[in-house]
């Protein structure tokens, strides 16, 4: 059994913000687009108040909190923060998982009882030397380290111990397993499972014809199993961007403001992470409202915006032009000639 941290840093593309403008501190700031069309990447805690949130439209955030701020992305620097934030890491491991510019798993070796402390130290860094907030989860798998990080935001941290496991995933809600979302939870909750509780009821026999080989993952997920393991080195085949949103995007033309802004992100990683790889093609990733889901892809050198756009229709109309819930977009890269450990966290 290993001991594993999740790092969670908090609202941190706002948080960043703040930092760099202390006269934001305490009043309801968003990071994102700011055109009608236009959605957020996240949004402060002042504004969350209001339900703001990542992924909500910004005329519907501005309906909500009309005193919003909504500050425009400025990846790079939260590029060279996060980058910063993996050097502290490192003092503790080398082994980490980096999965998104705020957050990553850490593996600690064998358990110990020392996993709180080392989280709050990691914590305490980020803090000092970077005056930003971080959560932590320390748990025995990867899957309880990230529910564990989200238990005592902000600014906080939980862990679960081996001998918690079983009491703890009793009463845990069966939306908060890795990989369980909206469709699977209302058919969970159409079969009144609503804890991990009222899941481990069934057996795997049950839950596969249930959810075909889904339904094997979900039997070992409601008893806190998780056999995944960190992946430090893996050398990352494709870069992609995608947002699932609080209401069904009727037409392909209203996501373009969104297209825009993931491919800017892309593109600044492709500038600054992986200048030695070239793109193999595009990709456009669509899930419609009755979560069916499709992509298009085409062999291209270089991001296109009109490529992405004939794809982004390409896609649409396989799903017969139903509204859309979620949107992605994406490059696959050529192989890399030499493995070396990505710096970003």
């Amino acid at each position: 059994m290993r001991l594993y941290v999740h790092i969670d840093m908090d609202c941190f593309y706002a948080a960043v913000e703040e930092r760099e403008n202390p006269s934001l501190k305490g009043r309801p700031i968003a990071v994102g687009g700011t055109s009608r069309r236009s959605v957020l990447c996240t949004a402060n805690y002042e504004a969350r108040k209001y339900g703001c949130r990542s992924a909500m439209p910004t005329y519907k955030a501005f309906q909500q909190c009309p005193n919003l701020e909504v500050l425009p992305v400025r990846f790079e620097l939260y590029q060279e923060v996060s980058q910063q934030i993996y050097k502290i890491l490192k003092r503790h491991t080398n082994l980490i998982e980096t999965l998104s510019l705020d957050e990553a798993y850490l593996d600690l070796g064998p358990y110990h009882d020392k996993g709180a402390k080392i989280a709050e130290t990691i914590r305490y860094q980020i803090f000092d030397e970077l005056n930003l907030d971080a959560s932590a989860g320390i748990a025995p798998n990867k899957m309880l380290a990230k529910i564990a990080s989200d238990w005592n935001k902000p600014n906080g941290q939980f862990e679960i111990k081996p001998d918690q496991i079983e009491s703890f995933m009793k009463t845990l809600p069966v939306s908060c397993l890795h990989g369980v979302g909206k469709k699977t939870q209302e058919q969970l909750n159409q079969l009144n499972i609503i804890t991990c509780g009222d899941l481990q009821a069934f057996s795997t026999f049950d839950l596969v014809k249930q959810f075909g080989k889904w339904g094997a993952k979900l039997h070992e997920l409601c008893r806190g199993i998780d056999i995944r393991e960190i992946q430090p080195f893996r050398v990352r085949k494709s870069i992609s961007k995608e947002v699932t949103f609080p209401h069904d995007i009727e037409k392909p033309e209203d996501l373009l403001p969104t297209l825009e802004q993931m491919k800017g992100e892309i593109q600044a990683l492709l500038n600054h992470e992986y200048q030695d790889r070239s793109i193999k093609s595009l990709v456009i990733k669509l899930t419609f409202a009755d979560f069916t889901h499709t992509t298009a892809e085409v062999s291209q050198t270089h991001q296109s915006s009109q490529t992405y756009k004939t794809l982004l229709n390409k896609a649409w109309l396989r799903g017969n032009q139903q509204p859309i819930r979620l949107f992605g977009i994406g490059v696959k890269l050529h192989e890399k000639k030499e493995n070396h450990q990505l710096s970003l966290f």
